[in-house]
């Protein structure tokens, strides 16, 4: 039976067949159960299930803050077949953030990862006596600046501040990989609690009234489960990342197919 706190509520579909489904998951939405978030009681695996009124099978993870592209499968093999194209990094990941300061026109983010936590409180050696813990992951992530802007608002300690909107391909998967790896160089993602800088945060929650993780999942080009053909697919981010987009005049930077959907005011 369907969670009372879920019922009536669904994702929009993107991509359906007789083995996967491709949904838009929104900001603040956790892909399955977890212990670090026992309060929670909505999930993008429970609300699929509904909605289709079968079994899922999840391919891959976006963390809570992160909305866009999320793949299941809708067989036993079909799950195990996406998730092993998504461990292999044989597919080809497009993400768009917006992040403090202004980064280079392009680069790669070479920088190893330790492993952390996943979503449902694993850790990998998580009972290790610290000299016996695993190495860091090695981890890349290519990136390109498509716009900057500098607002005359002191929020730090200088008269002006810089943002920029980022194209990132994560080369590998590591956990949280974008959002630490925007960190290491110095340009964290705007809303971003834990890699971030509060001050930041808060002035885009006051004066946009969006306070989410402003990184989106936009594009995926993925090996279908059973027939191996790559399908190209392409979300545009939410209208809440797309009115932040609007305030810093980039409405128009995106691609007409990345375009967001208008929000619509109460």
């Amino acid at each position: 039976m369907p969670h009372p706190d879920t019922m009536n509520e669904t994702l929009p579909i993107l991509y359906q067949d007789a083995d996967m489904v491709v949904v838009h998951k929104p900001s603040g939405l956790l892909v399955h159960r977890s212990p670090i978030d026992r309060h929670e009681t909505r999930f993008a695996l429970q609300l699929v299930r509904d909605q289709l009124g079968c079994r899922v099978y999840s391919a891959h993870r976006l963390d809570k803050g992160t909305s866009g592209l999320l793949v299941f499968g809708l067989h036993p093999d079909a799950g195990r077949s996406l998730s092993m194209a998504f461990a292999t990094q044989s597919v080809h990941k497009t993400y768009h953030a917006i992040v403090r300061g202004w980064p280079a026109d392009e680069g790669l983010i070479d920088h190893p990862l330790s492993r952390q936590e996943d979503q449902q409180g694993h850790a990998a050696h998580a009972n290790a006596a610290p000299d016996t813990l695993a190495p860091p992951q090695p981890a890349q992530t290519a990136f390109r600046t498509l716009a900057t802007v500098t607002l005359p608002v002191c929020i730090d300690r200088y008269p002006t501040s810089r943002y920029a909107l980022v194209e990132l391909h994560p080369q590998t998967g590591r956990r949280h990989q974008l959002r630490r790896h925007l960190k290491h160089i110095s340009h964290p993602i705007i809303g971003d609690a834990t890699h971030g800088k509060g001050r930041h945060n808060r002035w885009f929650a006051e004066h946009f009234g969006v306070g989410r993780l402003l990184l989106a999942a936009t594009a995926l080009e993925v090996p279908h489960p059973m027939t191996g053909e790559r399908l190209a697919l392409c979300c545009p981010p939410s209208a809440d990342f797309g009115q932040v987009l609007q305030g810093l005049g980039w409405a128009d930077v995106l691609p007409a197919a990345l375009q967001p959907p208008p929000l619509l005011l109460p």
